[in-house]
């Protein structure tokens, strides 16, 4: 069994040399007990402005991945899953807040038969207005995706690698990584892990990200629920929406030829016809979405369902 560790790093020279030696540290422990036999350690320069790219240079061993400009962390863990040779992923934030002693725990709890075990940050260090911000996040995700865990937010997750088998990460979708698995059938649970101050370096989370991950968390309810059948949503809205007006129509006929009311007066028919236009025009919008997701299927090679395995029993 091989495992590999990612991490992006953004401007964490106070950091990063700590966070590779805690790295070694667990997993040469796991090697030692026989829990795996080889691991790699893949750490992601996401554009640092800082000495931190010059001080992993003098790391090792890694497998070191730099970009040239700061992409954001989803496209940093999003190279560094594609650059793993590993059996198992286990994926970590560069700040020293998550805890790499850890990773035995996560380990164990996947050899149980999991494909996911995500980290709860169950008493967590951070300051009062993102952890007021997380459970307004925590609500909205409970309602739109249901990805079954507590804190979606903590980086500090291990994978089966075959999990990322035709999984592209974009935008903030590395909250959602659990979501996203768990709605095409793999295991998923979590265990409490240790969650640890900053005590260098500053916080990369603003309100730019938490708008981003909500525009994401609107997609992945879309991708979970209407991904093979976005018809299904514009459709059925348009068709609703059409009959609304065509209510409207009726009444406004009922209007004129039973109480004699001028239809100049009242803007019930403009409304009524805007409302069927509106609906033709979002039935035909499902009708395009359609034929593009089943394009997109095909040219991708993708299947909108996920086979474990093939047996032939005679």
């Amino acid at each position: 069994m091989k495992l590999s560790v990612v991490a992006p790093v953004y401007n964490e020279e106070g950091n990063v040399a700590e966070l590779h030696k805690q790295i070694l540290a667990s997993v040469t422990s796991l090697k030692d007990k026989k829990k795996i036999d080889e691991f790699e350690i893949i750490l992601v320069n996401d554009g640092s402005s800082d000495k931190t790219l010059e001080i992993m240079k003098t790391l090792k061993p890694m497998k070191l991945i730099s970009f040239r400009r700061n992409f954001g962390q989803t496209a940093g863990l999003d190279a560094g899953i594609k650059a793993a040779t590993g059996d198992i992923l286990v994926t970590l934030d560069a700040d020293l807040q998550n805890d790499p002693a850890d990773f035995e725990m996560l380990l164990d709890k996947m050899n149980e038969g999991y494909d996911v075990v995500c980290g709860w940050r169950h008493k967590r260090k951070d300051s009062f207005s993102k952890r007021y911000i997380s459970k307004g996040a925590k609500l909205l995700r409970r309602m739109l995706v249901d990805d079954g865990i507590h804190d979606s937010g903590c980086t500090l997750k291990m994978y089966k690698t075959e999990c990322f088998n035709g999984i592209d990460l974009q935008g903030e979708m590395h909250r959602f990584i659990a979501a996203i698995l768990r709605w095409q059938g793999y295991r998923i649970t979590e265990v409490k892990v240790n969650h640890r101050p900053r005590v260098s370096g500053k916080s990369k989370y603003n309100w730019k990200r938490m708008i981003k991950g909500f525009v994401d968390m609107i997609s992945i309810w879309f991708w979970r629920k209407y991904s093979a059948r976005p018809l299904h949503l514009l459709g059925g809205g348009g068709m609703s929406l059409f009959g609304f007006g065509l209510l409207m129509i009726l009444l406004s006929i009922t209007d004129k030829l039973i109480l004699r009311q001028d239809l100049s007066d009242t803007a019930l028919f403009s409304i009524a016809l805007f409302f069927c236009t509106s609906g033709v025009i979002c039935f035909t919008a499902g009708i395009l979405a359609d034929i593009s997701i089943k394009t997109y299927y095909k040219a991708a090679n993708l299947r909108p369902y996920n086979i474990k395995i093939v047996e032939e029993i005679r």
